[in-house]
């Protein structure tokens, strides 16, 4: 449950089957109105054996005792509320593996030195066997050593709960909605939407991880003026206009991919869009079904590319069917009945500076026309209606403007939508480089990049993680040639080499007729006087906390970024030890520790939607070490 999802996209829910029993309310209804009651999903909760406890819950639990004792001995006062300390990995890791300011915090009340209040803390602790050491620094800080048995139970923790290492239960089986890529399906997907399909989908895999019920969902801008200008496009095509022909207006698709949907049509095709088929009608003139084909036919498209790219989704919602089913006219119906509109020079108002808009918002013009937001705001709604608690939407930066107007349609309904939701990711533009220039792939396309082409260029994987490592509100330059490179300073390629070398090893086993007892190797206390050892067991300890973090702040990067951290501790460490010697307890020992951090690359791969492989390529002469007897033995 907990490894990578190569997803087949899944079997989406049809718009409005999966939506609130709003569909079966009457449309009018006198005000005021509450909102329709919101859906729930009912979760059983994968169970998690043995259970997750970090290094840090513990020590902020032995440290709490030791504030207990400190106030029955009369040394802090007896009503003294336990203060909210910190309990942090140092930057320095000479400091100590974890450090704590909780003494710092309590000088004040107990009107004392820091200094004091820390050795007296210190007396006052629980005897614990995981802790080697305690000492004071600076003003009062608290650098806890932890004992080679308190690793040793780490790295058991690792092997124990294997492809479970790193996930929690702190979504306790809620629902959160995660939309992403919504692209009009006007044509192919370009790799601003590959950003945001990666963005998104690596949201939703780390939210699932925290222990949340994660619903994918896609939103289709199936109606407007883009539709329409795909449809004109299309039927210039069918009578065998182009670019440059008379009567081909510069506003049309200017894309070689009008002309396939063309051709599609005209030869009678037939294209399947979530359990429907729609064929070409051939007829020239007949306008509707043109649309309705060009429309499945490029919706196709884009779902071979996102499959291509192991991205799926739950939810297909359609923006038509906000319309079809009258709740565009009911949201709007809604907002006049809780008291915030108003009418001016025969246009319908929202009155968005209530809720913390720079101004108010034309809902409806004086041609009866909604503007953009409304159609927003409905389909949010229809989010909390099916109790999503969470509601993240992925978008790319230049949708910054219209945040705020929809978060002030959703609290001027007054149905109970907390303050902030849904909640916005945001990503910046990708430039594509290839040495110093910019690459414009795709004349298909017309006038931008398309993410299939930049998929068959250097592989989903490539494509994935360097579209995530960075985070999202950061302009991201794609490096063609370094995302191809077989070499260390790629780092997708550096982390699933380091995941490789160690199947590698394994492989080598047989045939030098040796042997691995994991357990005996998990008898032995870990060397961790040695650096590369100590650092290694740290950063298998702080995957868990990366996780975490990653869920509540919705940054996905940090997986990555952990990543490339742990690849390189193990590269010191392998570079600096044989694992395939005589000695039998070295042997084991060193397996168990390598094996846990193959274990642990996995999980955080399979988090970004990244494959571990269990063979790579490996040029040697690009390797940053000596040994490439060693180098060669493990991939």
């Amino acid at each position: 449950m907990g490894g990578p999802r190569h997803a087949q996209p899944r079997r989406p829910e049809k718009a409005g089957q999966d939506a609130s029993p709003a569909h079966a309310r009457p449309v009018s209804r006198p005000p005021p109105r509450p909102c329709p009651p919101r859906l729930h999903y009912r979760v059983n909760l994968r169970p998690r054996e043995p259970k997750q406890n970090s290094v840090k819950s513990e020590l902020r639990a032995l440290i709490e005792q030791g504030i207990d004792a400190l106030r029955t001995q009369g040394v802090l006062p007896a009503d003294l509320a336990t203060p909210d300390f910190v309990v942090e990995r140092p930057k320095d890791r000479s400091h100590g593996d974890f450090a704590s300011n909780a003494a710092m915090t309590l000088a004040r009340p107990a009107k004392s030195n820091p200094r004091a209040i820390a050795q007296a803390l210190i007396d006052a602790l629980p005897a614990n066997d995981d802790i080697a050491a305690v000492e004071i620094a600076g003003p009062g800080f608290l650098n806890f050593r932890l004992s080679a048995a308190a690793w040793q139970r780490q790295l058991r923790q690792v092997h124990a709960l294997g492809s479970e290492y790193g996930r929690n239960a702190s979504g306790a089986g809620r629902t959160a909605g995660v939309e992403y890529v919504s692209a009009n399906p006007t044509g192919p997907l370009h790799v601003g939407h590959g950003r945001a399909a990666a963005i998104g989908d690596c949201i939703a895999r780390v939210l699932d991880a925290n222990g949340w019920q994660v619903k994918r969902e896609f939103y289709y801008n199936d109606a407007g003026v883009q539709i329409e200008t795909l449809a004109k496009s299309t039927q210039a095509r069918i009578r065998g206009l182009g670019p440059g022909s008379e009567g081909w207006s510069d506003d049309f698709y200017q894309g070689e991919y009008i002309a396939d949907v063309a051709k599609a049509y005209l030869d009678g095709a037939s294209v399947e869009v979530d359990g429907k088929t729609v064929t070409g009608a051939r007829d020239p003139e007949d306008y509707d079904a043109i649309r309705r084909f060009a429309v499945a036919y490029l919706r196709r498209e884009q779902n071979l590319d996102l499959e291509a790219f192991r991205v799926g989704f739950d939810v297909y919602y359609l923006e038509s069917s906000l319309y079809a089913d009258g709740k565009v006219e009911e949201t709007v119906r809604e907002l006049i009945a809780h008291g915030h509109t108003y009418e001016e020079g025969g246009a319908l108002w929202l009155r968005s500076t209530d809720f913390g808009d720079d101004k108010d918002r034309v809902m409806r013009k004086s041609d009866g026309s909604y503007t953009y937001f409304v159609p927003d705001v409905a389909y949010h709604l229809t989010k909390w209606q099916r109790g999503y608690e969470r509601a993240i939407t992925e978008l790319g930066a230049d949708h910054h403007g219209s945040l705020a107007r929809v978060r002030a349609g959703l609290q001027a309904l007054d149905c109970g939508i907390p303050q902030g939701w849904p909640e916005y990711v945001l990503h910046q533009m990708v430039t594509v480089m290839r040495g110093s220039e910019t690459v414009k792939f795709s004349k298909r396309a017309g006038s931008y990049d398309t993410l299939r082409d930049l998929i068959d260029e250097t592989g989903a994987d490539a494509v994935r993680w360097f579209l995530i490592a960075r985070k999202p509100d950061s302009q991201l330059v794609f490096d063609i040639d370094l995302a191809r490179s077989q070499t260390l300073d790629n780092p997708v390629y550096y982390v699933q080499l380091s995941h490789a070398r160690t199947c590698g090893v394994l492989r080598k086993l047989a045939e030098r007729g040796l042997s691995f007892d994991l357990e005996a190797g998990l008898a032995q206390l870990p060397d961790i006087d040695n650096a590369s050892v100590r650092d290694l067991l740290i950063d298998l300890s702080r995957y868990p906390e990366v996780v975490e973090t990653a869920g509540r702040d919705l940054e996905p990067h940090l997986i990555a970024a952990y990543l490339v951290e742990l690849a390189q501790a193990y590269q010191s460490y392998y570079n600096g030890h044989i694992f395939l010697v005589d000695d039998a307890d070295t042997r084991n020992a060193r397996l168990a520790l390598g094996t846990a951090v193959r274990q642990v690359l996995a999980n955080g791969l399979g988090l970004l939607g990244v494959s571990a492989p269990e063979e790579m390529l490996f040029d040697e002469t690009a390797a940053d070490t000596a040994d490439t007897t060693h180098q060669a033995e493990a991939v």
